[in-house]
């Protein structure tokens, strides 16, 4: 069984077969995933597509970095609101952007810094985003002192010296399709086992990042959560890693990060 820790299923580029994207995603044995909000109304339709499968979907509350310059005061109500909510696991996707500056840096900070607030009165981990901005990431990261709540910097694609950051403070690590990418992501591969093999998840991230290993792509590139099985092996071979064994490794992870152990033992009893 494998858990997607991030999926942008309520995208728009799902709305033609969103329940046979699900589908392929059971069959792949991919058991629960969490769908990535990015801002309130995402939220909301990450709500209404988890209630449809309860047993296998919960969502984050958050405003992505691209949003920050546009947040109304409803957006930030939804968010506030929903992360209190049981079916939320974590605050985000939040963080800050300087690659694309979808948004004004001073806004993305004062965005990013309300959430971490928001993710410590709420006692929720915090689901990152970080590009091309890191010392403010760790600035505002620090700034929040032993009340940080549990982190990931969900798609890290960083170098050796940002990971090493991220990991004193204690943060976990994303990884996704990219560091099956020759092109883009074949720095990552001599940091794989810088990272403690407690605190690694793995997520598609989909639409976005499809692995480019995939033998038999699909034509319209659209990354899936039935894909993710690929990513884990992949990361598996270059870790030297038992297939089966670093499945429990990361599930447990997962439950470790978003879910408390006793659901972890009803749910995936150790046969």
């Amino acid at each position: 069984m494998w858990i997607d820790i991030g999926a942008n299923l309520t995208h728009s580029r799902f709305n033609p077969d969103r329940d046979a994207v699900i589908a392929r995603a059971f069959d792949a044995g991919v058991e629960r995933m969490i769908l990535t909000s990015s801002s309130g109304p995402t939220v909301l339709a990450g709500e209404q597509l988890r209630q449809r499968y309860p047993d296998h979907f919960w969502i984050t509350s958050g405003i992505h970095p691209h949003e920050a310059g546009q947040v109304r005061d409803e957006d930030w109500e939804t968010v506030s609101t929903f992360a209190k909510h049981p079916g939320v696991v974590a605050i985000g996707e939040c963080g800050l952007d300087y690659f694309r500056n979808l948004a004004e840096p001073v806004e993305q900070r004062r965005i990013f810094e309300k959430q971490v607030d928001l993710a410590i009165r709420v006692g929720k981990p915090l689901f990152l985003h970080g590009r091309d901005a890191h010392p403010d990431m760790r600035a505002i990261l620090e700034n929040a002192g032993s009340d940080l709540p549990k982190a990931v910097i969900h798609c890290f694609t960083g170098s050796a010296s940002e990971l090493d950051d991220y990991l004193s403070m204690g943060l976990w690590i994303g990884l996704t399709g990219w560091v099956c990418d020759e092109r883009r992501g074949r720095h990552l591969l001599p940091l794989l086992h810088r990272i403690p093999e407690n605190r690694l998840l793995i997520e598609t991230d989909a639409p976005y990042l499809l692995p480019r290993t995939l033998p038999h792509p699909p034509r319209n590139g659209r990354n899936e959560p039935a894909f993710l099985p690929h990513i884990a092996t992949f990361l598996a071979t270059h870790l030297n890693r038992d297939l089966a064994d670093f499945s429990t490794r990361l599930r447990t992870n997962s439950f470790d990060f978003f879910w408390p152990r006793p659901d972890f033992q009803e749910t995936f009893p150790h046969e």
